[in-house]
């Protein structure tokens, strides 16, 4: 293992999406540091595989969505950072911790809202504006949208606003950020068979064979697509790509 490796923290790496971009991460020769909000048997899993790939890794737990608790939280990652890395700086965040949630425009409450919003957009705004004294200058910070924020699906208004909301967002870290060389970029999957969301993807026949007739590819994504995405955009080969909203869904509802 290279002494010098490039280290990605990963938010809601202990499951789907986000196991996936640590192993890919890890595949690039990028260790990783990644959270799980009450997965840790799952979570300590994924360390295990990224060690068993000649990686270090470290899993910290984290619930995105409680802003007050995001400076213990990087204290945690600075003694790590420390411990496990020799180091006191990482240089990829990829913002990936999420939770679907499937209600009417005009069902939706108040209570739903502040949830998705603390998740999915106050987490990731406040959460990345801490990292930065922790991310080296031509660091990278990779933010997760969704292809709700460009075609509608009844039953995603809060969920797809905020993820509207992080893609405005990205351009503005992307313009306040390049003076340190910190390029951020949006990754926006289609549908995914994983659990997230109550797992309806994977587990809905008439949905996932719906998702599969629109999608250009003939199929519904799996973990696989993604991670490599991100991976990629960590590696010197897409250093010149930022500001951009890469959606990553096999051509769907095109």
């Amino acid at each position: 293992m290279a002494a010098n490796s490039k280290i990605a923290l990963v938010t809601g790496g202990s499951r789907g999406l986000g196991k996936n971009m640590a192993l890919s991460l890890a595949k690039k020769g990028i260790d990783v540091i990644l959270t799980y909000n009450s997965q840790q048997e799952e979570a300590l899993a994924v360390v295990k595989e990224i060690e068993a790939a000649g990686q270090k890794a470290v899993a910290l737990q984290l619930n995105t969505g409680e802003i007050n608790s995001f400076d213990a939280f990087f204290n945690q990652v600075t003694s790590a950072l420390n411990s496990t890395f020799d180091t006191d700086r990482f240089d990829f965040l990829i913002n990936n911790a999420g939770i679907g949630h499937n209600a009417p425009f005009a069902e939706t409450s108040e209570e739903q809202f502040d949830l998705l919003m603390n998740i999915h957009f106050k987490g990731v705004y406040f959460m990345t504006q801490k990292a930065l004294s922790l991310i080296n200058d031509g660091g990278r910070i990779i933010n997760l949208s969704t292809g709700l924020a460009r075609f509608a699906a009844p039953g995603y208004s809060a969920y797809a606003s905020m993820k509207g909301a992080i893609e405005v967002l990205s351009r503005y870290q992307a313009k306040e950020l390049g003076a340190r060389g910190i390029a951020v970029n949006v990754i926006a999957p289609g549908a995914i068979e994983t659990d997230f969301g109550g797992g309806v993807v994977r587990d809905n026949p008439h949905y996932n064979k719906y998702v599969s007739d629109v999608t250009a590819l003939g199929r519904v994504g799996l973990p696989d697509d993604i991670g490599g995405v991100v991976a990629f955009l960590c590696t010197e080969d897409a250093k010149w790509i930022n500001a951009q909203r890469i959606e990553v869904s096999g051509g769907m509802n095109l």
